[in-house]
Formats: C-alpha cells, structure tokens, sequence
C-alpha cells in the first residue's frame, strides 16, 4: 500500500491531468466555434431567421421556374398555342410575340392584343430586353407568367416562371442539419497577385466566366483548409463547393455558401448557412460546378441536406 501511495499523483494534479487532456482534444473545436466572437444563442437566432429568408426567396424565385428555351438566332414565337417556337404555360396568351436574337441581343415584338407588361407599363413596340448577365434584368409579366432572357455561356434563352406550375406546386421543400456553432469558422483570405476571371462549367455543359481574387484558409474539425471563392461585388464572396457528405447526407453537384471579407482580412464561414443549388429541385436553372480544389477532403453535416428526390441534371438527361 506504502508502494503504491508514494506512486500515486496527489489528487489536485490528476484532476489538473484530467482537465488539460479535455481540454487539448476540444480545444481547436471551441477556438472554432469561439472565434467568432458570437454566442451559440445568437447564431442559432441569426442563422433561424436567415434560413426563413432563404426559403420565402428561392420558392418565390427558384421553385417557381416552368421551363428554359434557347433561342435560336432570327424569330422565336412564343405562347401557349402548340404551333410556337416557346410554349408557354396555358395561361399565357395563345400568341404573346417574337422574341428576335441578333448577335447577343433580344428584342421581343408584342403580339397583336396582347397585354405584355415591362417595369408596369404595357410593351406596344419592338423592346430591346436587358439580360440577366447583369442585375436588373428586364423582366415580361403577362397576368402571372413572367419571362426573362438567361444568359449560359454563349447561349441566350428565355427563362419562364409560373407561380401555378407543376414545378413549383410540387415543390418538397427544405431540410436543414441542426444548427452547430463548430460549423461557424473564421478564416483569413490570402489574396492573388491579380484578381483574374476563371472558366467554370455550369451543369448544362456551358462555360460561364467568375472572379476570383483569392483563397480562404480556415479551420474546420481540426483540419487546416482552404477554398477559393467568387468575388460577387467588391468584399463579398461566393463559395461553390462539395465535401464527402455531397452524393449521401447532401446533395451531389454542389452546395453555395456566401460570405463577407472583413477589414482585417478575416472572413466568418457560417456552415450552416449553407445551401442547395436550385437546380437540386429545378432542371431549369444553371448552377456553376465546384472547382476541383473546392472539393473539402471532410464531411459537412451543416447547413441544408439533400433534397427528398433525385432531379436529373441536363446532362443525365442528354445520356438517357
């Protein structure tokens, strides 16, 4: 007994042992959850309302997507009637007009009688429409059918919206992981030389043009990593990426998260914000494809979870 007590650490230093092991092996997760500076309550609050945000836009934007014609170059009549370039949802006029591409310019022509609205005011000439390429575009209503020209690659079509369409009555909705403050990270953005604009494939096949300024390297389950973001408007950034849940847990293709570059260099990823692609439930939206080095050797189980049914992307359909 004498052997053992003299071997014996006094019981003041083995709970000190104790603690500082517990504190080692959760250490980089609480400096990754605290270095935000922000409390579980408050994320759990701030990530609530920006979840019911984003679901009140992407139905009203995203779900309620009826179809994607490509123009060819000349004449496209457009309208529910069978005989048109574009058909349009029944509700539309049997002959709403012609869209004419030249170049990469629409113009559309308004049918005779046709009630085709632009900004509120009613379309009665031959309109050059502003495209999606930019914000702002020019947007056709005509009673709740709404049109506007899509820009993919080279490639101009008419993006039709219908709030009373199969797609967007069908809708299934979100699910979301529980909200994890460990998936809230700050990270430091390491700048290129030079801002540069980069090719990246869209799921139609088509190549749209971003950029980019640099990387984010952030710590994330006790690993260093990093991802290199689209530059949207100057200090906010737009993450395409896919992590080893992508395909089971969440969806397949991609998820997209956005964030704020601060000051100081420093940028808050809010994992749990993260979110699915429309073209996870919408064949007809183009949705940018990571880059390969945006491809996270983890899993992420934040932010928004596969949607309940599998949606064939073009290319799936193009192969069957």
């Amino acid at each position: 007994m004498k052997t053992l007590s003299k071997l014996a650490a006094p019981r003041w230093l083995v709970i000190a042992l104790i603690a500082g092991a517990a504190t080692a092996c959760g250490g980089t997760q609480q400096k990754e959850a605290s270095a935000t500076g922000t409390s579980d309550a408050s994320i759990v609050a701030a990530t609530t309302a920006w979840r019911a945000k984003h679901e009140t836009d992407y139905r009203r934007d995203w779900a309620s997507i009826a179809g994607l014609f490509p123009l060819k170059p000349g004449a496209n009549t457009a309208g529910s009637a069978a005989g048109n370039d574009v058909v349009l949802p029944a509700s539309a006029p049997a002959r709403l007009g012609t869209f004419t591409l030249t170049g990469k310019v629409v113009r559309f022509q308004p049918a005779r009688g046709a009630l085709v609205l632009l900004k509120d005011h009613q379309v009665t000439a031959a309109t050059d429409l502003h495209d999606d390429s930019a914000p702002g575009p020019d947007e056709l209503v005509t009673g709740s059918i709404r049109l506007v020209v899509h820009v993919s690659g080279e490639t101009r079509s008419l993006r039709v919206k219908d709030p009373n369409g199969p797609l967007a009555k069908g809708f299934l909705g979100f699910s979301w992981f529980p909200i994890d403050s460990k998936y809230r990270v700050v990270g430091r953005f390491h700048r290129d030389p030079e801002p540069r604009k980069i090719p990246v494939v869209n799921t139609f096949g088509d190549v749209d043009a971003y950029t980019t300024e640099g990387v984010v390297e952030f710590p994330l389950l006790g690993q260093t990593l990093r991802l290199r973001p689209f530059t949207t408007r100057p200090k906010r950034f737009y993450f395409v990426f896919k992590d080893v849940s992508s395909g089971h847990e969440t969806y397949e293709a991609a998820r997209f998260l956005y964030a704020d570059l601060a000051d100081d260099g420093t940028v808050v990823l809010d994992f749990n914000q993260a979110y699915n692609p429309p073209c996870s439930f919408n064949p007809f939206t183009t949705c940018p494809i990571p880059l390969r080095e945006n491809n996270m050797p983890l899993k992420v189980l934040a932010g928004e979870k596969a949607y309940p049914v599998h949606v064939p992307l073009p290319s799936e359909t193009r192969k069957s």
